[in-house]
């Protein structure tokens, strides 16, 4: 018998319910094996990059605050929203109840709001590092990344009360027509509008352009320190082989940050009822990928790592140990 010919009910004792999905056995385990791996591992490499931060000194810097809060709020997401999306793609089904499906949108709204916000801190923490650098330790200090995060937390607190306040959103489970089972939330008009400008074409603009910037002014560094560095009968050598090689490297890890963004965030713009649950799934997959930009490809991470998993942070003046050095 075919499988997709086989009708069920995400309650099998009431017929009025959603139909849920209908999978072979060997593809729901590898469905849910998959699923839990990445959540997993944005748990673990969230928490892990929350630790280390926290923990050395070292790391106590403005740049690393905002790498700090950035996983915090996807350590969140993948404990509070992660799971539960996932199962509802899986199932077809939302099983949790009403209740929770409300709170699950209230914290959708609110670790959205942070990381996006998160996300431009670090791009302009960037900007100022690589394009004004004499001024870098004057414009971004730790007091002030201090407050801006703090101002971001609340801000994104003060925004999710409002929508839900104003009932700037619904959810499909007040319709009486909708079949039990379903967990979707829409915007009214006004609000999908204004949220498609905030939640993603300011924050889309202002991160390509600042990394842009950032891209031209460190390719224009690059060939001044080969210039200068080179003897002058390998000058015009150096300027064919060695920068090229550097530009691409610039232009690889550059193009990894906004592809993520992009591939993560351009589906939210889309917004139908009907790929709801998929968006939410893949602007919540960003947070898996999260660890790797902005904590892996960082040299201090593995040593860090290392001194977790062997539980040397537990050593007295563990937090003040060297991570930079070779």
């Amino acid at each position: 018998m075919n499988l997709n010919t086989v009708q069920k009910y995400c309650y099998p004792l009431d017929n009025t319910s959603c139909l849920r999905e209908t999978r072979s056995s060997e593809m729901y385990v590898m469905l849910y094996f998959f699923s839990a791996a990445s959540v997993m591992f944005t748990i673990l490499g969230n928490l892990l990059v929350v630790i280390s931060v926290s923990h050395f000194r070292q790391l106590h810097t403005p740049s690393n605050l905002i790498v700090l809060s950035l996983a915090a709020a996807d350590f969140l997401v993948g404990i509070f929203l992660m799971p539960f999306i996932i199962i509802q793609i899986i199932e077809g089904c939302w099983y949790f109840g009403n209740t929770f499906c409300y709170f699950h949108a209230l914290f959708s709204f609110l670790l959205t709001s942070v990381s996006i916000s998160n996300l431009i801190f670090i791009a302009i923490d960037r900007y100022v590092a690589v394009c004004d650098p004499l001024l870098y330790s004057t414009k971004i200090t730790i007091p002030m990344v201090q407050i801006s995060i703090t101002a971001s937390w609340l801000l994104s607190i003060l925004s999710t009360w409002a929508i839900m306040y104003f009932k700037g959103c619904y959810f499909t489970f007040d319709i009486a027509s909708v079949c039990l089972g379903e967990c979707v939330w829409l915007y009214n008009d006004i609000l999908g509008l204004v949220d498609l400008c905030i939640s993603f074409i300011l924050p889309c603009t202002v991160m390509v352009s600042l990394y842009a910037k950032i891209f031209m002014v460190a390719r224009r560094h690059l060939k001044i320190i080969n210039l200068v560095n080179q003897p002058t009968f390998k000058i015009e050598e150096s300027q064919k082989k060695i920068p090229k090689k550097s530009e691409r490297k610039a232009a690889k890890t550059l193009g990894i940050v906004i592809f993520v963004f992009l591939l993560c965030w351009v589906p939210f713009s889309l917004y139908l009822a009907s790929v709801q649950v998929i968006v939410n799934f893949l602007t919540t997959m960003n947070c898996c990928v999260d660890p790797i930009i902005y904590a892996l490809f960082y040299p201090w991470f593995r040593k860090s790592l290392k001194m977790i998993m062997t539980l040397e942070i537990f050593k007295s003046s563990s937090s003040l140990v060297n991570l930079f050095q070779n």
